[in-house]
């Protein structure tokens, strides 16, 4: 098959090739390589303030030995070829505005960060596998949470037009040096965007949707909706050659969730119910006849073979619904330190025994939205969840809610925050060479496959 004839493009309710052949895309997410998340690779809070700290503590030359081998070996050919060879045609790439531009010098786009595109893009596209453009964190932070870069509890991107202009300016950037290359099967221009007024976001995805198009025709736009891709109606007829994407992480696949079936935060959750909010987040996919693609899914594991169990009856039952109704999908995520990686860095790895200390120190105190669990504070968060509700009973913030919004602010910044000066202290004293090795710990062969994932993706690929 030539390069020219793997151009995928949408074709009514799916996606194909330009050979006509019918493509659904199913792979994974490469979350925490160009855009580090702290359940991912043990640090809390956020990144800029881990690299920050690692900066204080390392000095420069010895912080950059650590953060340039990361980059170079979390994802390689060796990765793209182990996906390749379970069945999986795409990987997603998350990727944060920082490798491109600087905040100093806005709309002054760097050649580092496309260079690192182009590296995971060839390695994918040697071994037969899509990619999908995924900006993860944008300037002004487009939505609430840690993943996009956040310190604060704050999304500035949509009240700050010079925001969206960076964003606009990048991306038709990103069309003009990727419009001829097939491999690449389409651009993700915002992930889990949360407009809290829902009136910015359609205008701005008009724009950035026709920026993109008078640079690049060919390739599918992924859209995401509002409220972390999960709401559509900003949406009205859709675009020709363009994808809404939805997410859709089950209730009883997060770190607090109960049996399966069972109850997890007051509610029953079974197949069906799983199944009705899939149906429900896709509704606009299967109103329009457009292809649904899930772009982010998947449980999180606690290392209990019983709960594990139910997690895994989780996936099953998901990615049976996405059979049924030919959804494409993009299981998160594809490599982490142990809680959702389809592999993961060793628990007897240099890394991970020199951070212990944090991460026990993280459970305890519940800082990690993800991986975390609130049983540790619960003396803080009662008084403070109980005034708010009797003071306030009818505060409801975006995206989540008031319990979210409490938490969020308690756990994941109060408490968070001063903790990554404690992850950094962590490797007090190393040189290059050994922060090179540290970082070596994340290459493929010195990871561990979690095999009954590997097992369950398989039977739907």
């Amino acid at each position: 098959m030539s390069d020219e004839s793997v151009l995928i493009r949408v074709d009514g309710d799916h996606l194909a090739t330009a050979a006509g052949e019918p493509v659904r895309l199913r792979g994974v997410g490469l979350g925490g390589w160009m855009n580090m998340e702290n359940f991912i690779s043990g640090y809390p809070s956020t990144e800029e303030l881990q690299r920050k700290a690692m900066h204080t503590v390392l000095g420069p030359e010895v912080a950059a030995a650590f953060f340039d081998r990361f980059l170079e070996v979390f994802f390689t050919d060796d990765d793209a070829r182990f996906l390749a060879e379970r069945g999986m045609n795409c990987v997603r790439l998350p990727f944060h505005y920082r490798h491109f531009e600087d905040d100093d010098r806005p709309l002054q786009l760097k050649e580092e960060g496309f260079r690192l595109l182009d590296r995971a893009i060839d390695a994918c596209a040697r071994n037969g596998l899509y990619t999908v453009l995924d900006l993860h964190a944008a300037p002004g932070f487009h939505n609430q949470r840690w993943h996009s870069d956040n310190p604060t509890h704050r999304s500035f991107f949509w009240t700050h037009r010079h925001f969206q202009d960076r964003v606009v300016h990048l991306w038709e950037a990103l069309a003009d040096r990727y419009k001829d290359n097939p491999w690449v099967a389409g651009y993700n221009p915002l992930n889990e965007p949360a407009d809290s007024d829902g009136t910015t976001i359609g205008p701005f995805y008009e724009r950035l949707h026709a920026a993109i198009r008078a640079v690049d025709e060919k390739h599918v736009i992924f859209l995401d909706g509002n409220r972390h891709a999960t709401e559509f109606d900003v949406f009205a007829e859709p675009w020709e050659n363009t994808v809404y994407t939805v997410h859709d992480y089950a209730l009883a696949g997060f770190a607090d969730s109960g049996a399966y079936p069972g109850d997890s935060r007051g509610q029953y959750v079974d197949r069906d119910y799983i199944e009705a909010r899939f149906l429900h987040r896709s509704e606009y996919m299967r109103r329009t006849g457009t292809p649904i693609w899930v772009g982010e899914f998947g449980p999180v594991y606690s290392g209990d073979p019983v709960r594990d169990d139910a997690r895994y009856r989780v996936l099953e039952d998901q990615l049976d619904i996405y059979d049924e109704h030919a959804a494409g999908w993009s299981l998160w995520t594809y490599k982490d330190i142990g809680l959702q990686g389809v592999v993961h860095a060793a628990a007897d790895s240099a890394y991970l025994q020199r951070i212990e200390p944090v991460l026990e120190k993280k459970a305890r105190l519940g800082v990690d939205v993800w991986g975390g669990v609130d049983t540790g504070v619960r003396h803080i968060l009662d008084p403070i969840e109980a005034v708010v509700a009797e003071e306030f009973p009818d505060f409801d913030p975006h995206p989540f809610g008031r319990q979210q919004w409490i938490h969020v602010l308690v756990r994941h910044i109060l408490l968070a925050e001063p903790m990554v000066h404690d992850f950094a202290r962590c490797f007090a004293g190393i040189d290059a060479e050994e922060a090179r090795a540290l970082a070596d710990c994340f290459a493929f062969e010195r990871c561990v496959v979690r095999p009954r994932l590997v097992d369950v993706l398989e039977k739907h690929l």
